[in-house]
């Protein structure tokens, strides 16, 4: 993988507003905040989108991303958030690092806004996905 700002911000040659670090997560503020606790959650496993995370990397967000929500929802006020996670530049990831935000919605306006086209799934397209994810899952 290459190089990205999130490995200069592990490595301490950047700065940030840290939050919370242990042995494999980092979280700190976006500096480019969609509302305010807007915050960034990483794993120090340097690799580019969440399928290619290691197994304990993923179990150690998993560990504290329920806290860190918390903890900006206390310190924000705000009761609603977005948890947003991007794999890919189609799907708008713009670091290249896996990465997690925590978005408090303080409002309708404020914090994330996103489309929804959902679309009705019908029973056969439905059991033929199914059966192929499953497929991969052995």
């Amino acid at each position: 993988m290459s190089e990205t700002i999130f490995s200069r911000i592990i490595r301490g040659e950047l700065p940030c507003h840290r939050l919370y670090e242990d042995e494999h997560v980092l979280a700190f503020l976006d500096i480019f905040p969609l509302s305010p606790g807007h915050t960034l959650v990483i794993p120090k496993q340097a690799v580019a989108t969440l399928d290619q995370l290691s197994d304990d990397a993923s179990a150690a967000i998993g560990r504290v991303l329920p806290r860190l929500c918390r903890a900006v929802m206390a310190a924000t006020g705000v009761s609603d958030y977005n948890i947003l996670q991007n794999n890919g530049a189609a799907a708008h990831q713009a670091v290249f690092h896996v990465h997690f935000h925590i978005i408090p919605k303080p409002s309708a306006e404020a914090g994330l806004g996103i489309g929804w086209p959902a679309q009705k799934l019908g029973d056969s397209d439905g059991q033929d996905m199914a059966e192929k994810i499953r497929g991969q899952l052995k």
